[in-house]
C-alpha cells in the first residue's frame, strides 16, 4: 500500500540522463491512504527539507473544471420564494490548473479536457513565471505519468523535479482549497450565457483571488502541511 511520496516517483533527474519512469510511478487506481494523515505530511516535509537544500520553489499542481451548469450554493432569499436558477441542460467544459507556491498562485484557463499537450503548456507557464528551478508536487494523474510529460521533464535537465502525493490524500494539496473557495465564493449560482462569459469570469475571479495574499496563506493553513 502506498502511503508516502516516494523519492522514485519523480526522477526528473534520472530522466535526464536517459532512465525512463516505471510503470509503477505516480499514486496507482488501488492505493490506499496512510491511517495517520501526519506521517503524509511528514514524507511531503522532506520534500520542503530537499527544496531548500537545492534552492528550488515548491509548486503544488491541480485540476478543475467548470461548465455552463452552475455550481449550485445555498443562499439567501425571501421567506417561501425558493430561488430558481435557469441554464442550458447542453454545456461546455471549462478545464483549469493552477500552482500554488509559498506566495502566490499561477493558472491556466483550458477549453475541454485536461490531457498531456496542457500539462506541458502550464509547465512552461511556470518556467516562465517562476525563477531558478522548481519541485513540482502533484497527484496520479494520467496526464502527469505520461511518456510526453516525462519526455519534456527530460529536456529540463533538472530544472524540474516532480514527486507524487499520496493515494487519496487530497487534503494535503493546498490548491484542492483554492478551488472550494473559487466555486464556492467567487462563482456561486453563476448562471452564463455563453462559454465566453463563463471563460471571462472564471479568469476575473482567479485575478481577484491573486491580488488577496491571504488567501494563499489560508490554503497552506488549510492543507496543514507545514507551519508557516
Amino acid at each position: 500500500m502506498r502511503g508516502e511520496v516516494s523519492p522514485q516517483s519523480g526522477m526528473a533527474h534520472l530522466a535526464a540522463v536517459g532512465l525512463e519512469l516505471s510503470a509503477s510511478g505516480g499514486a496507482g487506481a488501488g492505493a490506499g491512504r496512510r491511517k495517520d494523515p501526519a506521517m503524509e505530511a511528514e514524507a511531503l516535509a522532506g520534500n520542503q527539507k530537499k527544496a531548500q537544500n537545492e534552492g528550488r520553489t515548491i509548486v503544488f499542481i491541480d485540476e478543475s473544471g467548470l461548465s455552463e451548469r452552475p455550481h449550485r450554493c445555498r443562499t439567501w432569499a425571501p421567506r417561501g420564494q425558493t430561488p430558481v436558477l435557469q441554464y442550458h441542460f447542453n454545456w461546455k467544459t471549462l478545464s483549469a490548473m493552477a500552482g500554488v507556491t509559498w506566495w502566490n498562485f499561477y493558472f491556466r484557463l483550458f477549453p475541454g479536457a485536461i490531457r498531456s499537450p496542457q500539462v506541458i503548456l502550464f509547465l512552461r507557464h511556470l518556467l516562465r513565471h517562476i525563477p531558478g528551478e522548481l519541485l513540482v508536487v502533484w497527484d496520479g494523474l494520467a496526464a502527469h505519468r505520461s511518456r510526453q510529460v516525462w519526455e519534456f521533464l527530460r529536456q529540463q535537465r533538472g530544472q524540474i523535479w516532480v514527486e507524487f502525493l499520496p493515494g487519496y490524500a487530497p487534503e494535503l494539496n493546498p490548491v484542492e482549497y483554492l478551488w472550494s473557495y473559487w466555486k464556492q465564493h467567487e462563482l456561486p449560482n453563476f448562471c452564463p450565457a455563453t462559454f465566453g462569459q463563463l471563460s471571462t469570469h472564471a479568469r476575473q475571479a482567479l485575478r481577484r483571488m491573486r491580488r488577496r495574499p491571504t488567501l494563499v496563506c489560508a490554503f497552506w493553513e488549510q492543507a496543514e502541511l507545514f507551519p508557516l
